[in-house]
C-alpha cells in the first residue's frame, strides 16, 4: 500500500503540473528554481510564443551572451566553427595548400605552399581563383570564411579550381587533390649574426616543440651560441608546449607555470633537467600582443632569471580554458583555473565580468595613457613579486620586460596611419608583386630584394596609386614617413615573394628591439643579476 500510494502521489504531481502549465497562467513551480528557468523558458516560448520561432537560432545566440558574463576568455564555438578554430593548433589541416588575399571581390594567390597539392596540380603565386567546381567565386559574397570553407575539405577529395593567370583573359581549369597541409608555429629560424641566432614562435600548438627542436638543430650547424625567441603578437595555444620548451631552457626541478581554480586543485608543472640548452644565455622578446601559453613561457625565464625580457609589457591573458563538446559537435571553452608565474603572480590583468568592451579595449587604453613610449607609464594593479635571486616583479596583468622598448612614433603621420589602416600598402605591394613577379623570381636573398626595391622609388610610385584610390598625396606627410612607408610596402613585397621568415628578415634588420638583443648579448648580459642590497 505504501509504494502505491507513493506513486500515485507522484503521478498527481505530474498531471497537477501539466493542467498548471497549460491552465493557470503558466506559473510553473520547477520555473522557479534557476537551474531549469532557461529550459523552461525556452518549451514556453516554442510552446506558446506568438509568432513561430527557430529555438536552436534563439540557443545559439543565447549562450555567447551567457558566457560573456563570466569572464572574456569563457566562449563558444558553433559547430561549423570548431575545426577552423582548431586547425591552426592542431598542426596541420586538409586543404588546397595556398595562402590568399580578397581583392576587389577576387581571390588572389599570394603564396603557394611548397610540394603541396595546388603546387602540385600547377597553381602558381599570382593567379585568381575566379570559379570553384565549375560556380562563381567572385563577388561581394566573396570573405576569406566562404573561401576557406570552398577550399578545405577531407584529404584525397578533389577540386576544380577556374583560375585566371596574369597576363591572359582565358580562364583555365585546374584540378587539384586535397592533403594535409602543414600549419607550421616556428615561421622563422636564422642566425642574427655569427653568433646569436633567433627563432620566432608564432603559436603553441601540438607540434610547437618538434618544430623548435628541428630549429634549435639547424642553429646548432650554425654554431650559435646565443639565442633570441620572438614571442611578439604570439596569442598563445597551448599550456602543455609552453611548458615543454621552458623544459628545454631550465635546470631540473624549477617551477614553470601552476594553475587553480575554485573546482581545480594546484596543479604545477616543473623542468625535468632533461632541456639541452640549460646554460645558453637567452633573450625573449614580448609586446602587448603576446598572450597566454607565450606569458607562461615568459613569466618562466623571467621569475626563475634564466635570461632577459625585452619589449613591451604583455597582454595579461592568465586564465585557463576546458574545451567542452556538445552532442552537435559545438562547443564551449569554459575557464575554470588561473595561471600562475613561479613567482606566484597572477598573469590576468583585471576585468570585470560582463563588461567586455573596456577589457578589448585595454590596449587602446595602455597607448592613450602613454605606457607604449614610456616605461614610467605602466600601471601595475597587483603587489610586488620576487624572482629567485630577489628581483621585483608584478602581478595583475602581464609580463613587465626587463628592458622596454618604447614603440617609435616620431615619423608618423595621418598619412602614414591612413595608408596602414586602409589596407592600401598591402593592395600596392600585391598589385606590384603580380605586375613584376618575371622580375623578382630571380632575386634570391633578402638583401639582394632589399637593395633591388631600394632603387624602384617605391614611395612616390604607392603615393600616386594611393591618390587614384581615395588617399590624397600629403608631399609634406610622405617626406615626413617616408622611411615607413618604404619599410612597410617593401616587407610586404618580401613577404609577397618570398617567406615569412625573409620577411622577418628585412623587419629585423633595423628593428630596436633586435638592437637591444644584440647589445645584451654583447655585454654578457643575458643573465639577470641579483638587485644590489640597500646599505
Amino acid at each position: 500500500m505504501p509504494i502505491i500510494m507513493a506513486v500515485c502521489v507522484v503521478v498527481g504531481i505530474l498531471i497537477g503540473t501539466f493542467y498548471a502549465n497549460h491552465f493557470s497562467g503558466n506559473r510553473l513551480s520547477i520555473i522557479n528554481t534557476s537551474s531549469n528557468k532557461l529550459n523552461n523558458l525556452l518549451h514556453i516560448i516554442d510552446d506558446q510564443y506568438v509568432d513561430t520561432v527557430n529555438v536552436n537560432d534563439l540557443v545559439e545566440k543565447a549562450v555567447p551572451q551567457i558566457l560573456s558574463e563570466l569572464d572574456p576568455h569563457s566562449v563558444y564555438i558553433s559547430a561549423k566553427d570548431v575545426q577552423m578554430a582548431n586547425d591552426d593548433l592542431r598542426g596541420s589541416f586538409s586543404g588546397v595548400g595556398i595562402e590568399f588575399i580578397i581583392r576587389q571581390d577576387t581571390l588572389r594567390v599570394q603564396q603557394v605552399i611548397g610540394n603541396g597539392p595546388a603546387e602540385r596540380a600547377g597553381v602558381i603565386a599570382g593567379d585568381k581563383i575566379v570559379k570553384v567546381d565549375d560556380e562563381n567565386f567572385t563577388g561581394k559574397t566573396l570573405t576569406n570564411e566562404v573561401a576557406m570553407h570552398k577550399l578545405k575539405g577531407p584529404k584525397d577529395t578533389k577540386v576544380k579550381l577556374g583560375i585566371i593567370r596574369y597576363g591572359e583573359k582565358k580562364v583555365r581549369d585546374i584540378v587539384v587533390t586535397r592533403g594535409e597541409i602543414p600549419t607550421k608555429s616556428v615561421t622563422a629560424a636564422y642566425m642574427l649574426n655569427r653568433e646569436t641566432g633567433y627563432i620566432r614562435i608564432k603559436n603553441f600548438g601540438e607540434n610547437t616543440y618538434p618544430e623548435l627542436l628541428i630549429a634549435l638543430a639547424k642553429l646548432s650547424e650554425e654554431d650559435f651560441q646565443n639565442l633570441t625567441i620572438d614571442l611578439r603578437g604570439n596569442t598563445g595555444g597551448y599550456l602543455q608546449s609552453a611548458v615543454q620548451i621552458a623544459n628545454e631552457f631550465l635546470p631540473k626541478n624549477r617551477l614553470i607555470v601552476y594553475t587553480q581554480g575554485r573546482k581545480s586543485q594546484r596543479q604545477e608543472y616543473r623542468s625535468d633537467g632533461r632541456g639541452s640548452y640549460q646554460r645558453i644565455p637567452l633573450v625573449v622578446l614580448i609586446d602587448e600582443g603576446s598572450a597566454s601559453a607565450s606569458e607562461i613561457l615568459a613569466g618562466a625565464i623571467q621569475d626563475n632569471d634564466r635570461g632577459t625580457i625585452i619589449g613591451r609589457r604583455s597582454f595579461g591573458k592568465g586564465l585557463v580554458q576546458q574545451p567542452i563538446e556538445f552532442n552537435d559537435h559545438s562547443m564551449i571553452r569554459l575557464t575554470i583555473a588561473r595561471y600562475y608565474s613561479p613567482s606566484g603572480r597572477c598573469i590576468q590583468k583585471p576585468y570585470v565580468s560582463g563588461d567586455n568592451k573596456n577589457y578589448e579595449e585595454d590596449i587602446l587604453a595602455r597607448y592613450e595613457h602613454g605606457e607604449f613610449f614610456s616605461q614610467d607609464s605602466i600601471k601595475h594593479e597587483g603587489k610586488e613579486y620576487h624572482t629567485a635571486i630577489g628581483r621585483p616583479v608584478f602581478g595583475g596583468g602581464g609580463i613587465t620586460p626587463d628592458i622596454f622598448i618604447a614603440e617609435d612614433t616620431t615619423n608618423v603621420t595621418s598619412y602614414y596611419k591612413q595608408a596602414t589602416m586602409s589596407g592600401l600598402i598591402i593592395q600596392y605591394a600585391y598589385e606590384y608583386t603580380d605586375a613584376n613577379r618575371h622580375t623578382l623570381k630571380d632575386i634570391k636573398s633578402v638583401d639582394e630584394m632589399t637593395k633591388y626595391l631600394q632603387k624602384q622609388n617605391m614611395v612616390d610610385k604607392f603615393a600616386t596609386y594611393a591618390d587614384k584610390n581615395g588617399l590624397k598625396r600629403r608631399n609634406l606627410m610622405i617626406q615626413k614617413s617616408h622611411k615607413l612607408l618604404e619599410r612597410f610596402i617593401n616587407s610586404r613585397i618580401v613577404y609577397n615573394m618570398m617567406s615569412e621568415e625573409a620577411w622577418l628578415k628585412y623587419l629585423n634588420s633595423d628593428d630596436p628591439a633586435i638592437t637591444e638583443t644584440l647589445k645584451v648579448f654583447r655585454e654578457n648580459a643575458a643573465f639577470p643579476k641579483a638587485p644590489e642590497k640597500k646599505k
